[in-house]
């Protein structure tokens, strides 16, 4: 069982930035696809941002030039930099990993950007 690990979510100020980490229980190299999504709730969840097979990376027109979205192979980790934050990127955000079928998320971690 593959376990999904975020951290670093937290409130700040407009202008502000967050860094949000993603720790697997296992090597990130076995995804074919890493990421993170983001949900307020009850709207619709919205892909932020994809790395797929560790090259291609795809952002969500909304956080383009202001979120970066790396890994680091030794540690497990994928991160979400987010910067110049505004408050419409107040949600829950939550990493997730695709191998094959499978399709494993953490519990997320609450971003809350305030005006």
């Amino acid at each position: 069982q593959v376990q999904l690990v975020e951290s670093g979510g937290g409130e700040v100020q407009a202008g502000g930035s967050l860094r949000l980490s993603c720790a697997a229980s296992r090597s990130i190299l076995h995804f074919d696809v890493m990421g993170w999504y983001r949900q307020v709730q009850g709207k619709q969840r919205e892909l932020v941002a994809n790395i797929f097979n560790g090259t291609k990376i795809i952002y969500t027109d909304s956080v383009k030039d202001r979120f970066t979205i790396s890994r680091d192979v030794a540690r497990n980790t994928v991160y979400l930099q987010m910067n110049s934050l505004i408050p419409e990127d107040t949600a829950g955000y939550y990493c997730y990993a695709n191998s094959g079928d499978l399709i494993y998320r953490g519990q997320g971690t609450q971003v809350t950007v305030s005006s």
